[in-house]
């Protein structure tokens, strides 16, 4: 998908009128946002905007999160069981001391 982030009020008018223009090409809506489809024609919207307004558009393009990686494992197992903690007032720093879940500083530190 293509990630369009918009920095101006010309832009992001531009940005509502195409998302209302091509609705089958967007993903989702986000303001001064949006996510366009992985096609070509998604491409092509993002990159009008970007041709048409410069450095007030910046256009990033996006992969689905497969948690499921064994690259996640880890954090994915530091999200389930902090989710199901004692108390819901633990910040996870406490919560992850003394086990063998990454810290926030690990998880900061390390690239994915």
């Amino acid at each position: 998908m293509f990630l369009v982030i918009t920095y101006s009020t010309a832009a992001r008018e531009t940005l509502r009128n195409v998302c209302r223009s091509h609705e089958d090409s967007v993903v989702r809506r986000f303001g001064q946002a949006a996510l366009f489809d992985r096609s070509e024609f998604g491409a092509f919207c993002a990159l009008r905007l970007r041709a048409k307004h410069g450095g007030d558009v910046q256009v990033e393009r996006t992969e689905p999160l497969n948690e499921f990686e064994p690259t996640y494992e880890r954090v994915r197992a530091a999200a389930a069981a902090y989710e199901e903690r004692d108390s819901p007032y633990t910040p996870y720093e406490r919560f992850a001391t003394g086990t063998d879940h990454p810290s926030p500083g690990e998880m900061r530190a390390r690239e994915l």
